[in-house]
């Protein structure tokens, strides 16, 4: 079956065209959208990381793994009603026990990890290098990090969030946020 076009009477059975009646969805998706502009931030980061050696990578990425530190724009908001896995993540974390958390991360983060908040990041991570409170070089290899599926970033900010959660770390201003 054809799709419904846009002259066509709209499906609703109101007699109306469907442009002026239920509407028909043209343009790129919002995923679509995010991962276009995840893709030229990346390709406009890898043009200033170009000639950047590998122990300088390696410095500007233990950076890039603190970033969340830096600004509350830069920690995952977890959802209001937790999975289990991300319930037991913050458990291990509240224990500071690693090892118990690990099975967890990763569930956590295939939970958390839409281009959504890949997107949001990336912009909180640009605004706070147009403010001057990020390196360029860190900036850019964070929308790397970004576009490309890595999870560098993304596991440092569900880190950090899960750890002001849970009141083992403080919010960047300093608050220690208490632990339901």
């Amino acid at each position: 079956m054809a799709a419904t076009g846009r002259n066509d009477p709209c499906p609703c059975g109101s007699g109306r065209k469907a442009k002026r009646c239920c509407g028909v969805r043209s343009g790129p998706s919002g995923k679509e959208l995010g991962r276009a502009y995840l893709a030229s931030e990346a390709r406009r980061a890898a043009v200033g990381l170009a000639d950047t050696t590998d122990l300088d990578l390696r410095k500007l990425f233990d950076e890039l793994v603190r970033l969340p530190e830096l600004d509350l724009s830069l920690v995952v908001p977890l959802p209001d009603v937790l999975s289990p896995d991300l319930n037991r993540l913050l458990d291990a974390v509240a224990r500071d026990d690693p090892d118990a958390g690990e099975p967890y991360l990763q569930a956590a983060l295939d939970e958390l990890d839409t281009i959504e908040t890949r997107v949001r990041l990336a912009r909180a991570v640009r605004a706070l290098e147009a403010a001057g409170r990020v390196d360029p070089r860190v900036a850019a290899l964070a929308m790397i990090d970004l576009e490309g599926g890595a999870r560098s970033l993304l596991t440092a900010s569900l880190v950090q969030a899960a750890s002001i959660a849970t009141g083992v770390a403080r919010t960047p201003g300093g608050l220690l946020v208490a632990a339901a």
